[in-house]
Parts: structure tokens; C-alpha cells; sequence
């Protein structure tokens, strides 16, 4: 009896986080798959239409800038918002005084809210009294169009997501770095190894199966880029920031194309599915 009561509770959580993961996850996704192939207005009856949505987006000129956009940012953030947290970590790590004042500095961005954080770094990229362009000047520098600028103003769609979401990455790398033996630390300094060995001898293939997880994470998350280029470029200028999930919002709720939208959204999660297949598999063979 108490082994039966021991687990009603569990199934009663298990059936708590199902039916949260039922409204807020799986229906979306089942609801967006039969939206990609109707026509609707969100009021009246939905018609079908196969895969005129499909075609509709796919002949969209602002399609491929759209893609190139996100693709390009997914390997700039790869550069910045994935090597800079495990640099970070690896130097928390070796440090031995005020580590958790700087673990709580490091993720400090991570507790503001992005909205808060983005109207933060709109500041920052002002042309005129923004603090970026004030420290080009007292470096004698001349002063940069950050968001207006089709050539600068992606980069700093990055800069603005590899400052908020750093955070959490450090720590779970510093996790998993506090989890090596030191012995093989002591091993690698006894047979001569300098820092930069003992990193990639040591460190990486000790860490291999965090930093392939990481990498899956920032791929999804990256290629799903919405809240920066919404709010501090509109998409512009010239398109240069249109990303999959900005166009998305644009013709679902600016030209009331849901169905395109919706063809858009399997579009990338098809996308993010082979990035998850491939990140699956590598997994499973570094396991082997």
C-alpha cells in the first residue's frame, strides 16, 4: 500500500508536468503543423490548402535574406556566445579568491529581464550620447552606426545575446569543470604539460559530452532569434537583421498570413530536428 501511494505521487507530478508540456508545448506544435497547410483568419472556417503556404513563404523576397540572416548569426553567436562562456569558466575556475561574488557578476544578465537588457544596450548603440560611441571617442576612434549600419548591425544583435545568455552557460560549464579529477590535472603538470595542454588534453575531452549539449542549446536557441533584432532594428536596415522568426511575426501579425507563417515555423523546426538528429548521434558515439 505504501509503495502504491509513493507512486500515485509520482505519477500525480508526472501528470502535472505532461499536461504542461501538453498546453504549452505539443499543442502548439501539432496546432502550427495543420495551420502550415490551411488558410485562415483565426475567425472563420479554415480552408486547405496543401502546399501553397509552403510555396507562398518560399517565394517570399525576403525569404533567403531571412535564412542567410539567421544562419550568419547562429555562427557569430557560435564564435561569441559559445567559446567566450567556457573561457570564462575555465578562468573562474582556476581562480581561488571572490569566485562566487564573480559567478554572481557573470550572471547577473541573466536575472534581468531581455527586454530590460535589450532598451539597455539601445542606449549603448545611440549614435550620439550612447556609451559605446563615447569610449570610440576617448580612444580617438571615430563613432560607429551600430544599428544603422547594414555591416555592424547583426554583430551587435550578438554582442546584445552573447551579454544576456553568457550567464547561464558559464555556470554549467564551471559545473562541469569542478567535476574533473584533479589527479589528472596533477598528472598532466608531472609529465610536463603546460596550460594550454592540460585544456586539450584534459579539459575538453573531459567536458566533451557538456560542451556537445551546449552546443545543441545554442544552435536551437540561436536559430530562433526573435526578441534583439524586434526590438532594436526592426528587421533593418535593408534587412540586414530579418531573421526566420521575425519574418514569421511579420506575416502572421502584421500581413495576417498565418499559414505562411506557420509553413515558416516547420521550415526551421525540420531544421532544428536534423541539428538535434546530428547532436543525438554524436552523443551516442562519444559515449561508445
Amino acid at each position: 500500500m505504501q509503495i502504491l501511494r509513493r507512486n500515485l505521487t509520482a505519477y500525480g507530478f508526472l501528470c502535472a508536468a505532461l499536461a504542461c508540456f501538453t498546453v504549452f508545448a505539443w499543442y502548439p506544435m501539432v496546432r502550427e503543423f495543420i495551420l502550415s497547410f490551411q488558410k485562415t483568419d483565426l475567425i472563420n472556417e479554415p480552408t486547405w490548402v496543401g502546399l501553397d503556404n509552403f510555396a507562398t513563404a518560399f517565394l517570399d523576397p525576403a525569404f533567403g535574406e531571412a535564412w542567410l540572416n539567421t544562419l550568419e548569426f547562429t555562427l557569430l553567436a557560435l564564435v561569441c556566445g559559445y567559446a567566450v562562456p567556457f573561457v570564462v569558466a575555465l578562468v573562474l575556475n582556476e581562480l581561488r579568491h571572490a569566485r562566487a561574488y564573480l559567478r554572481f557578476v557573470v550572471y547577473l544578465p541573466v536575472m534581468l529581464p531581455p527586454i530590460v537588457a535589450v532598451l539597455l544596450f539601445r542606449w549603448f548603440y545611440d549614435p550620439g550620447p550612447g556609451l559605446f560611441n563615447q569610449v570610440l571617442d576617448v580612444l580617438g576612434l571615430p563613432p560607429l552606426a551600430w544599428l544603422d549600419s547594414s555591416s555592424t548591425a547583426l554583430i551587435s544583435l550578438v554582442i546584445v545575446s552573447t551579454w544576456m545568455n553568457m550567464g547561464s552557460a558559464t555556470l554549467i560549464y564551471l559545473a562541469a569543470l569542478q567535476n574533473i579529477p584533479p589527479e589528472l590535472y596533477e598528472a598532466a603538470e608531472l609529465d610536463g604539460a603546460g596550460i594550454w595542454k592540460r585544456i586539450r588534453h584534459v579539459t575538453i575531452p573531459q567536458t566533451r559530452l557538456i560542451l556537445l549539449l551546449m552546443l545543441m542549446l545554442q544552435i536551437v536557441a540561436t536559430m530562433q532569434v526573435f526578441i534583439e533584432p524586434y526590438m532594436l532594428t526592426g528587421g533593418g536596415p535593408e534587412n540586414a537583421t530579418v531573421t526566420v522568426a521575425y519574418l514569421m511575426f511579420q506575416n502572421a501579425f502584421t500581413l495576417q498570413d498565418y499559414g505562411s507563417a506557420g509553413a515558416l515555423g516547420m521550415m526551421l523546426m525540420i531544421v532544428l530536428l536534423v541539428f538535434a538528429a546530428l547532436q543525438l548521434r554524436l552523443t551516442r558515439e562519444d559515449k561508445a
